[in-house]
């Protein structure tokens, strides 16, 4: 039983070892995959399982809140990235520093998706510890959808 709450905080990491996927120069595109896991153990295992139940609820929580969360930094991102543009197409009247503006906002984009998934990790490993010990644990800033 206390595996099964494990692994429902644990496969929201699924995506990781696709990632490397991507840098071998393999094409592969798979939102939201860190909500998948959870989602499916959850389904599978809740009705056998209360701990699993609770388990499940709390890590498909912080994984679609973290969902979320990423899609506003990604608009956010974006809208910097076009209104720093379209000022600089006004003031400069040139695309000549366009491309030092886009690599700027580029690598804070870049950054606060590394630092989120970072957070995520370490967030999900300290839970899936803490169920493995039969203790509960509310991640933080999450949204409850599942109550």
């Amino acid at each position: 039983m206390r595996i099964w709450a494990v692994l429902c905080h644990l496969s929201a990491l699924l995506w990781i070892p696709l990632v490397g996927l991507i840098f071998l120069g393999i094409p592969l595109y798979l939102p939201f995959l860190n909500i998948l896991g959870p989602l499916i153990i959850w389904l599978w295992k809740k009705s056998k399982f209360p701990w699993v139940d609770l388990q499940g609820r709390e890590s498909l929580n912080f994984q679609l809140s973290l969902a979320i969360y990423s899609l506003l930094v990604i608009f956010v991102s974006l809208l910097l990235i076009v209104i720093t543009c379209g000022i600089n197409l006004i003031v400069n009247k040139s695309t000549h520093h366009l491309n030092d503006v886009f690599r700027v906002l580029s690598m804070i984009l870049l950054g606060l998706i590394i630092l989120t998934a970072i957070l995520q990790i370490i967030l999900v490993n300290f839970a899936a510890f803490k169920a493995y010990k039969g203790q509960y644990y509310r991640y933080p800033f999450t949204m409850r959808f599942l109550q």
